[in-house]
């Protein structure tokens, strides 16, 4: 005995080990030579040798799984790495040809989908591209427009020949926000792109670019074809889209089916785990499964006797939860749950009675060495957490002795107790899953649904036991479908009246790092099987995670955080007790914008409750593109703007101000100043860009001009207006020494670095010592221009571009450089885009 507890201990330890050195290798911000990952693994595994040869060299073994799992995740960092597209490559005109290797997922815009390369050539000749693709294939300059005739026929499996223009994995990095990046590296995605159709191509010049050819309507990916086959089937038989894409989504994994509304309110009652295929699912059809394999397997007189109902039932439910899992898309959490089952049917297989810590760690283990990034998903801490948890809270003696009480009731009278039994067992469940939960989702999500409690009761016996099961027996019974449906419309409606409900979601900003591990050592408190005394310690262990301190500016004092939205701007100024933020970003698609994207989840991760005043500098796109999903989720005192009155988005606003030169207000001894447009300008017929709002702000002898799309007249006129101010004060002097009214610190660069801004005479006056350009990777427009960069660099201003620094945080209390993010929390799997400054 104990030397099988010693065993036990001395495999947690190098499970740990192990998990220490994947952790390691994952905060690395840059690679190192593959020649040292191999040392690594080489040394890891003597190591190992060395413990399993000798008991005493136990330490040489702890060090040799971390060695050994620190050089096989960086060797296949590497070895993915190495697969990137070349530089020189970017922007051309390629002609590809290759396999769907997805389910191709619709939107607005068009298609987008994974494809897998065979051949490649530029003008001709052969040239290596990464194997894996993500691909765009969109409509052209209408999303109204129905899809065309060969985008109609995109099938899964199918092979094409594409001219295709890429690029490098780039995403948009912002403080707390998704890893766009780490996703695609993890999926072993090296570039995206876009199809060049020239019909539907906006130059001319590219008409002439060959159309997109299907060579082979059954080329590969024979379980895709059918996850195709079945997905088109659902939508052909289901009119509501909205339930329709329910069902697709727990029949073949198909996420990007279900509407933005629908997800929006699933995460905000909690149930979001539940309509994508989660452990929750592999996990219960793999023991429905199993069930009845034993139960047939009983039937047999022979099989027995070559292997045990019991073992026999635990690889049949083992081999049905891998065949759901590639069924539905073989998704990373699939992926996990499948090796976690795989781990504890070995250890009963083999008959070892492992205790459940032990058992979890190998499958821990086991999932990160075949997918090291999943270290860094929420998905893999959550689902090992919640088995942990409720392992952990095992059933007491009482409730023990009750259940056994409950079996040996005789007949029919015995089932309102069994029935009680099982629905105190499934409430104590749901209630430890949600205690013990709660800290990890805020940890990572920064919020918690307060009615989820309530939600999970209802969704998660309806889902997992009716609507799952309906949804893949239609693949047989297709009037199920309709089945289905109607009980999706049924629990959307009772989720939206829990999700109506006051204080539905309960939001934290970031907490600090020691603050999230006494929220989560407090959960764990919450959940054992203590004494109350001791389980009164956790509350206030979990204080400082569900009411975290903020930073915030001294009084006198603002922060300025340019956000990395692509081709746009969105500016947050944050005062001591006041938040004001410049624009809104673009909008990406009609079903995706920066307000939704972006800013929403900063907002949050901060603890922004509300914006007291929202300047939308002008009408285009790019700058008021996210103001309709910013305005819908968060109160807005003040919505100022240079809109037309009948512009929709003021609408939305509780109140609306038009922005006006020499307007001004004070916030925490911070001035905020409106400078353009002129009260006249709206009595001109001007462009958009010409009515651009400019604000300067200014606190602690340091400000901010914040310009929108202003070009070479706008920027004159406020040259002239300065100098015409100074003049009516008899200030003159002024011009030749003292800081004018327009002299900042920071610039935010007029319209994004174009040439129609930026004029010398507007960078002498205002004279930044740094200026921000918000614009898009490879944008369309070409900015920032490369004569407007050589004009900042002769005047050694500093200037840095979101693409290459993403999103760009200043105060007036640090140096003037400011921080980027991409340098702050870079990791090696970020791309390293040249720096047009």
């Amino acid at each position: 005995m104990r030397a099988a507890v010693d065993i036990g201990w001395r495999l947690a330890g190098l499970a740990l080990a192990w998990i220490a050195g994947v952790a390691v290798q994952l905060q690395q911000r840059t690679l190192a030579p593959v020649d040292a990952y191999l040392v690594a693994v080489a040394l890891g595994a003597l190591g190992a040798i060395l413990a399993w040869r000798w008991r005493r060299a136990f330490l040489a073994g702890l060090l040799g799984a971390a060695l050994l799992a620190f050089g096989a995740a960086g060797w296949r960092a590497c070895e993915r790495l190495a697969d990137a597209l070349p530089l020189k490559l970017e922007g051309q005109d390629l002609a590809v040809t290759g396999v769907i290797a997805s389910l191709p997922q619709r939107s607005a815009a068009g298609l987008r989908f994974r494809f897998e390369v065979e051949a490649a050539r530029l003008r001709g000749q052969p040239v290596r591209v990464p194997a894996l693709l993500s691909i765009g294939w969109y409509k052209g300059q209408h999303e109204d427009a129905a899809l065309s005739q060969p985008q109609s026929e995109l099938r899964a499996g199918q092979r094409w020949r594409f001219t295709l223009r890429l690029r490098q994995p780039h995403g948009n990095l912002n403080p707390h926000g998704f890893d766009y990046e780490l996703l695609l590296f993890e999926q072993g995605v090296g570039a995206t792109g876009s199809v060049r159709d020239g019909a539907s191509a906006r130059p001319a010049s590219l008409r002439n670019t060959p159309p997109p050819e299907l060579l082979d309507r059954a080329a590969g990916h024979p379980v895709e074809r059918l996850r195709q086959r079945v997905r088109d089937a659902i939508e052909a038989s289901v009119p509501d889209r909205r339930a329709a894409g329910v069902l697709a989504a727990l029949a073949v994994g198909d996420q990007g089916a279900i509407e933005r509304e629908d997800w929006d309110l699933y995460r905000n009652t909690g149930i979001a785990h539940l309509v994508s295929i989660s452990g929750l699912h592999i996990t219960m059809f793999a023991w429905l499964a199993g069930g009845a394999v034993a139960a047939l397997w009983r039937r047999s007189a022979r099989a027995p006797l070559w292997l045990p109902a019991p073992l026999a039932g635990r690889w049949g439910g083992l081999a049905c939860a891998a065949a759901y899992a590639l069924f539905s898309g073989w998704g990373v959490p699939s992926q996990r749950t499948v090796w976690m089952l795989g781990v504890v049917t070995l250890t009963q297989a083999f008959g070892l009675r492992w205790p459940w810590t032990l058992v979890l760690l190998l499958a821990a283990v086991v999932v990160t060495a075949i997918d090291p990034w999943a270290l860094l998903q929420a998905g893999f801490w959550l689902s090992f957490v919640a088995v942990g948890l409720l392992m952990a809270s095992s059933v007491s003696n009482a409730d023990a002795a009750d259940a056994a009480d409950v079996a040996r009731a005789p007949g029919w009278r015995g089932w309102p107790r069994r029935l009680w039994a099982l629905a105190r067992a499934d409430l104590r469940t749901q209630v430890v899953a949600t205690i013990g939960l709660t800290p990890l989702t805020l940890v990572f999500f920064q919020q918690v649904s307060l009615v989820g409690f309530a939600a999970n009761l209802v969704a998660i016996p309806l889902i997992t036991l009716v609507i799952t099961p309906l949804a893949l027996l239609g693949v047989v019974l297709v009037p199920l479908w309709a089945l289905g449906a109607w009980f999706v419309r049924l629990l959307d409606a009772v989720l939206a009246w829990l999700a109506a409900l006051p204080g539905a979601v309960w939001l934290v900003p970031v907490a600090p790092a020691w603050a999230q591990l006494a929220g989560l050592v407090g959960a764990v408190l919450l959940v054992l099987p203590l004494p109350w005394r001791a389980r009164a310690l956790a509350l206030p262990l979990l204080v400082p995670l569900l009411l975290p301190p903020r930073d915030l500016p001294p009084p006198g004092e603002f922060d300025l955080l340019a956000l990395d939205v692509g081709q746009g701007t969105a500016v947050l100024v944050r005062t001591r007790s006041h938040l004001l933020l410049f624009d809104a970003g673009p909008q990406y698609a009609r079903e995706s914008d920066a307000g939704q994207r972006v800013l929403l989840p900063l907002l949050r991760s901060r603890g922004e409750a509300r914006i007291d005043t929202l300047v939308l500098s002008h009408r285009d796109l790019d700058h008021v593109g996210g103001a309709v999903s910013v305005l819908k989720a968060l109160p807005v005192d003040d919505v100022l703007s240079s809109l037309e009155p009948a512009h929709p988005v003021l609408a939305l606003a509780a109140r609306t101000t038009r922005c006006s030169a020499g307007q001004s207000w004070w916030w925490d001894g911070v001035r905020f100043e409106v400078l353009r447009p002129a009260e006249a300008d709206y009595a001109r017929s001007l462009k958009s860009n010409a009515m651009s709002c400019v604000l300067r702000v200014e606190g602690a002898g340091r400000s901010a001009l914040l310009t929108g799309d202003i070009e070479r007249e706008q920027e004159t006129a406020l040259l002239a207006g300065q100098e015409t101010a100074l003049l009516a004060r008899q200030e003159t002097a002024l011009l030749a020494g003292a800081a004018p009214r327009l002299r900042s610190d920071v610039l935010i660069v007029p319209h994004h670095g174009s040439r129609t801004s930026s004029s010398a005479a507007f960078l002498d006056t205002v004279q930044p010592r740094a200026a921000v350009i918000q614009a898009g990777y490879r944008n369309r427009f070409h900015h920032p221009a490369p004569d407007v960069l050589e004009r900042y660099r002769a005047r050694g201003i500093s200037v840095v571009a979101t693409p290459s620094c993403g999103a760009w945080h200043w105060n007036t209390r640090a140096a003037p450089a400011g921080v980027c993010q991409r340098d702050a929390g870079r990791r090696y799997w970020h791309h390293r885009p040249l720096d047009p400054a």
